[in-house]
């Protein structure tokens, strides 16, 4: 008999998660709806068409967002029952957020960008901060400002802010948008080899099928949400 392979515990799961928001008009539109999902602890492509609700989506895994139906358990914590002042702590010390836009603070260098992320968890490692800018390739870049940067360094700025406090999980957003092809390769490429490194799981979203295709894990956010009327983003 063959032995048992024991599955490995999803790092997020879903159930009947709904999220609404009230249309200009005054009706309500249902953004999510999402009965189950299970994502693995690995690297996951998720398809997320404009139309799809793709922000709120992330914006709930996150924590940013509290459903308004529903449960989400990420590494078996039930964020769904937090306050909002609990859930951000709880995301500064778990969730490593790779925005399409980097969302840097232009006042400050690389480096305190890296070290501002650090400080909402209240574990500021300065070597730590300057050993990731350096492996994602932005040695002689620590005291430059974001306006002094290019766009893909910003993006490699971004990548190692999202793994500063050693997330369980990192969702990135569009990552390789604001890039040309080439580019976008080595940005994918960079930020798959740095969650693996730091054994953090990998939920990205995207519409660009080349970046898909580089992950054997590909879903897609239309077909487990089953809100009616789809969102705008």
């Amino acid at each position: 008999m063959d032995p048992v392979t024991e599955k490995a515990p999803a790092i997020l799961e879903m159930s009947n998660v709904k999220k609404r928001y009230q249309t200009p008009e005054g009706g309500v539109q249902t953004v999510i709806d999402i009965a189950s999902f299970s994502l693995p602890r690995d690297q996951v492509a998720l398809r997320g068409e404009s139309g799809t609700g793709k922000t709120t989506f992330l914006n709930l895994v996150a924590g940013i967002l509290r459903p308004d139906e529903g449960e989400i358990t990420i590494g078996g914590t039930n964020i769904t029952k937090m306050s909002e002042g609990k859930r951000d702590i709880w995301r500064a010390l778990n969730i490593g957020y790779i925005f399409q836009t980097f969302n840097l603070l232009q006042g400050y260098t690389a480096l305190e960008n890296v070290l501002l992320a650090m400080s909402f968890s209240g574990k500021v490692d300065k070597e730590l901060a300057e050993q990731l800018l350096v492996r994602v390739g932005l040695k002689d870049r620590l005291k430059y400002f974001p306006r002094q940067m290019s766009v893909g360094q910003q993006q490699r700025v971004a990548v190692a802010r999202a793994l500063a406090n050693k997330p369980a999980l990192v969702l990135a957003d569009e990552p390789t948008g604001n890039l040309d092809p080439r580019r976008a390769k080595e940005a994918l490429t960079m930020i798959r080899e740095l969650c693996e490194e730091k054994d953090a799981s990998l939920l990205l979203v995207s519409h660009d099928q080349t970046i898909l295709n580089d992950f054997s894990t590909q879903l897609s956010l239309g077909d487990i949400n089953n809100a009616s009327v789809k969102a705008s983003s």
